[in-house]
């Protein structure tokens, strides 16, 4: 297949690109290296040494499982530079992760809210038009998070579901309740993509991510200059990834609150097993589905009691360290959410315990000195009027 990958320099990207081009489909990669600069600006970086995207497309090449990726450097908030893209590539499937993907980076200022909603809603509305004009056949899967359904006091469904009012029962999407600016960037993405299937008969996939962790796939492995990027500062770094860093450099374990809060979690080799099964399997014309995309659920307080116990056998000291929540969300609360679409299909689960989080800490041990320990506790408040003395 023709497959086009938006955001293919990113840290799910990378070796999404890489699992389909190993598995010989023709790929093409579009990005505008924003993550990296979004980084730099924010006095963070990688913890992995990651190469540039024309170095890490050459050692693809190199790689005797590898091949040849395409690739357009630009912004997919700018409309003819999208359109351009899909009319010279025509893709049979395009793989949309090219969004700003942090809550507390769109929380920071209003200069940041509105670059989140206007690259995540703009860049997804554009590539909408320049697939109804020039790939109405093309099957959008596209990255949106479980974040879009906040904490409700009921079970989550697979993003409808069915309701009786006054006499009258109908199937609608789920309620959303988004905890973020750049969550609400997801709830408008969602809307438009269901406007688009149900009127012009595009489809697409909307794949609601649970946190992913973990650093390594099967084809990043093994090649330093492939690896993708890893994250753990308080801006970019999820929540697993984050405390594992912290135990290795003898940093408190930075749980925010009570730790109550619950989500759903899945190993970044699982992201790229539920894609492929989402590509391999695509929606029918006009349909808009949604699929629950994680494993496993775990509050925050059970994720820092894991990496505790783990680390404490490879010989670490930890300490675990309850600070004030920077969030406004629910920390003690109901969380049950229904994710069985992609089981159905095939996904075959990478559960978290201790033997995989040890594989997590060995590899962090190998590039721990380029930790920039300022950019690990959180500053980002979602109510500055709430702020401490003296916080910011």
């Amino acid at each position: 297949m023709r497959v086009l990958i938006l955001g293919g320099d990113g840290y799910l990207g990378w070796p999404t690109a890489l699992r389909f081009s190993a598995r010989g489909h023709e790929v093409t990669v579009v990005d505008n290296l924003s993550r990296r600069r979004w980084l730099r600006e924010n006095g963070g970086a990688s913890l992995t040494p990651i190469r540039s995207l024309e170095e890490r497309i050459d050692a693809w090449a190199a790689n005797p499982a590898g091949g040849e990726i395409a690739r357009y450097i630009g912004a997919v908030e700018d409309g003819d530079f999208l359109e351009g893209v899909v009319a010279e590539v025509r893709p049979e499937a395009v793989i949309h992760y090219g969004e700003q993907p942090s809550a507390p980076y769109s929380m920071m200022s209003r200069q940041r809210a509105v670059e989140t909603q206007h690259t995540n809603v703009i860049g997804t509305l554009n590539l909408l038009f320049s697939l109804r004009d020039h790939g109405p056949d093309c099957h959008l899967v596209k990255l949106g998070t479980m974040g879009e359904y906040g904490q409700p006091n009921i079970d989550i469904e697979e993003g409808y579901i069915e309701i009786e009012h006054k006499g009258r029962r109908d199937t609608l999407p789920f309620p959303k309740l988004p905890g973020s600016l750049y969550h609400c960037s997801k709830v408008h993405d969602s809307t438009n993509l269901h406007f688009a299937c149900r009127t012009w008969g595009l489809r697409a996939t909307d794949l609601n991510q649970g946190v992913v962790y973990g650093i390594e796939t099967d084809e990043t492995a093994g090649d330093e200059r492939l690896i993708t990027r890893f994250d753990y500062d308080e801006v970019f770094g999820t929540v697993l990834n984050r405390f594992c860093v912290q135990a290795v450099i003898g940093h408190p374990l930075t749980v925010y609150g009570s730790g109550g809060q619950t989500r759903g979690f899945l190993n970044i080799r699982d992201t790229l097993q539920c894609v492929e099964l989402a590509v391999e399997n695509p929606a029918e014309r006009g349909e808009f589905r949604v699929f629950n995309q994680f494993t496993e659920q775990f509050s925050v307080a059970e994720l820092a009691d894991l990496v505790k116990t783990s680390a404490e056998h490879l010989g670490y000291t930890v300490e675990v360290q309850h600070v004030e929540n920077p969030r406004v969300e629910l920390e003690e609360h109901y969380y049950n959410a229904i994710h069985t679409k992609l089981l159905d299909l095939g996904l075959k689960p990478t559960l978290l315990g201790e033997e995989l989080v040890e594989s997590m800490l060995h590899a962090i041990e190998r590039h721990k000195e380029q930790v920039i320990d300022s950019s690990i506790d959180p500053s980002t408040r979602w109510n500055p009027s709430k702020s401490p003395a003296g916080q910011p």
